[in-house]
């Protein structure tokens, strides 16, 4: 695969970054910890202007019509910027939306590219696999619509999200449903999280009715849908990571150039050159083995979810040995809360965690084998 820019994703990453640098300092971050507002509402406002949301939308349907390494590319930069925003949210649901044939689809697809409106995605739920297995939420038929039961964890920026997309069974099979957050039953609260700089909630579905077009896809589609939609997730978040090392690579290596111990450059050590090596390879592996798993995504020549496994289970651990030779080579600054360090830290952490850690994707991977193995 070619992994250099074309002329317009170059200018897709120049726009990006040069955005965040004038909006998204980590002292607006910051602010963002104890206040009620769930992501930065004007930094998004601007992205919506260069077209983020847009990106996952077709052309046919009002939007840029973008492929999944794109979205990476804007992904990586958020994440080098720590960037709180829904993009990632909206735009896997937008993708799910856009390939559905609900019959809201031109109206919610309008508003997540005008910005007027933010989605989230429903589907993890408490102590269960980050897969279909996972999946206790139910839907039943009632009338001419349907009634949703179940309760989803971890769903980001559900808080200030308009809609929601809600993975539950119907009949035993995986139906995808499209639900207002303000409906009757849903009862959404911020979780308490390890990375305090982006919201991640609870959201309960007690009894919410909902009409006939909310379903938004069932049995066979349903199943492609949400296949499509966990692995666009987990590249979107495995490209957030690299976004993370690939900034906390940069503060690392400026900071041991300045810091002075027995009258030299702490970086000048061989044990330092030889962790910020480490960092630098890791950080690079991880980088092409996510734009490998983007573009696998959007072929149809490579197995997408052998691609996806390895991307999100490589970058998961490479990415937070990045940020432990970081905070080690900060010494004592890097432990404290004024330092900026562990802020990136907390979202590796995170990010590492969601979509499925290492471990779920080397057992998918395993599996995969196995089976090969067996046929």
């Amino acid at each position: 695969m070619n992994f250099e820019l074309t002329e317009e994703q170059r200018g897709l990453v120049d726009s990006t970054r040069s955005l965040l640098a004038a909006k998204c300092s980590l002292d607006r971050t910051r602010e963002l910890i104890d206040s009620d507002a769930g992501f930065d509402v004007e930094l998004w406002r601007h992205g919506v202007g260069l077209g983020w949301p847009a990106l996952a939308i077709a052309e046919d349907d009002g939007g840029l019509g973008q492929q999944t390494i794109d979205l990476a590319l804007v992904a990586v930069e958020l994440g080098r910027s720590l960037a709180a925003t829904p993009f990632i949210p909206s735009v896997v649901v937008a993708d799910a939306i856009g390939r559905s044939e609900t019959a809201q689809k031109s109206k919610l697809l309008q508003s997540i590219s005008e910005g007027t409106a933010t989605a989230s995605w429903a589907f993890a739920e408490y102590g269960q696999p980050w897969s279909r297995a996972g999946i206790s939420t139910t839907a039943e038929p009632r009338g001419e619509g349907w009634v949703l039961d179940g309760a989803k964890v971890s769903v980001q920026d559900a808080d200030t999200a308009q809609t929601l997309l809600v993975d539950a069974l119907l009949e035993g099979r995986v139906a995808r449903f499209v639900v207002p957050a303000d409906s009757p039953g849903v009862r959404i609260g911020r979780q308490a999280t390890l990375d305090v700089t982006r919201s991640y909630c609870d959201v309960t579905l007690a009894k919410v009715a909902v009409g006939a077009e909310a379903l938004c896809a069932s049995g066979d589609l349903a199943d492609a849908s949400l296949n499509r939609t966990l692995a666009l997730n987990t590249v979107l978040v495995a490209a957030e990571l690299v976004g993370i090392g690939q900034r906390l690579l940069d503060m690392t290596v400026g900071y041991v150039k300045e810091r002075v111990q027995f009258g030299k450059p702490v970086g000048s050590f061989q044990a330092v050159k030889h962790k910020c090596a480490d960092m630098r390879i890791w950080a690079q592996a991880s980088t092409a083995a996510t734009y490998y798993a983007a573009l696998a995504l959007d072929s149809e020549k490579h197995d997408v979810d052998h691609a996806v496994s390895v991307a999100k289970a490589y970058v998961s651990d490479a990415i937070n040995r990045v940020a432990g030779h970081a905070l080690q080579l900060h010494g004592g600054i890097g432990f404290t809360w004024e330092h900026d360090l562990h802020l990136y830290l907390r979202r590796a952490r995170a990010d590492a965690a969601l979509s499925g850690d290492a471990r779920h994707h080397r057992e998918r991977l395993c599996a995969a084998l196995a089976a090969e193995a067996v046929g």
